[in-house]
């Protein structure tokens, strides 16, 4: 299974499309998605809620049969896709304030607060990817998020039995990792890399797109 995520920043044009048919995902999990986003071949799930005007927060796009679930999380959509669950979640970042969907005073509580509404669905999901904007660098220096808050996240990847691949990929800005993840089982073959979100030198997104290529324990086929 081929897996990415992108946070779309809203924007949505052809050289979006091109990027993404380019990268030949069988699923993405995307974030600030804008509601004119349509993948010819893909089915497409659409958190419920408003980032803001015409952009969702999260959505879920598979060129396999899916079925969409309910949201766990105002700023996470959720889909089934064969056995496994798909989930694309933005998290909590260091200027998000405590508006809604966040909750707490400190980053680190708003960080907590939704990893632990999330984890009331994701503890019963059985096979279960996750991903998105998740606001963390996992290691290194943290500038969009906090200490704190990727603890949390941290322990939320372990208590999950996932392993992030993309941990180690590098972000736009030099010297940063990315704060762009997927999260797949303990034991998956995973392959991680990273798509320049650019076109003729005009950027596509302050985000990179990363892709993950999964299978099954054991060496991939031949």
């Amino acid at each position: 299974m081929r897996i990415g995520t992108w946070n779309l920043a809203g924007r949505w044009a052809d050289d979006h499309l091109t990027l993404m048919l380019e990268a030949d995902c069988d699923v993405w999990l995307l974030t600030e998605v804008s509601e004119r986003t349509a993948l010819p071949g893909y089915a497409l799930h659409l958190s419920q809620e408003q980032m803001e005007q015409r952009r969702r927060w999260a959505g879920i796009a598979s060129r396999v049969r899916m079925a969409s679930c309910p949201d766990p999380h105002p700023a996470s959509a959720m889909a089934q896709v064969g056995a496994t669950t798909y989930v694309s979640s933005v998290l909590p970042w260091k200027s998000c304030g405590s508006r809604h969907p966040w909750v707490g005073a400190r980053h680190a509580d708003k960080t907590h607060n939704t990893v632990d509404d999330l984890l009331l669905r994701l503890r019963a999901a059985g096979d279960l990817v996750w991903g998105g904007d998740w606001n963390h660098a996992l290691s290194g220096k943290e500038y969009a998020g906090s200490l704190g808050g990727r603890k949390v996240i941290l322990d939320a990847v372990d208590e999950l039995g996932l392993v992030v691949p993309t941990a180690d990929l590098p972000h736009p800005i030099d010297g940063l990792l990315s704060i762009d993840h997927i999260a797949v089982p303990k034991g998956t073959h995973a392959v991680a890399s990273r798509i320049v979100a650019e076109h003729d030198g005009k950027r596509l997104s302050d985000h990179d797109a990363y892709v993950v290529e999964a299978y099954p324990p054991g060496p991939p086929e031949v």
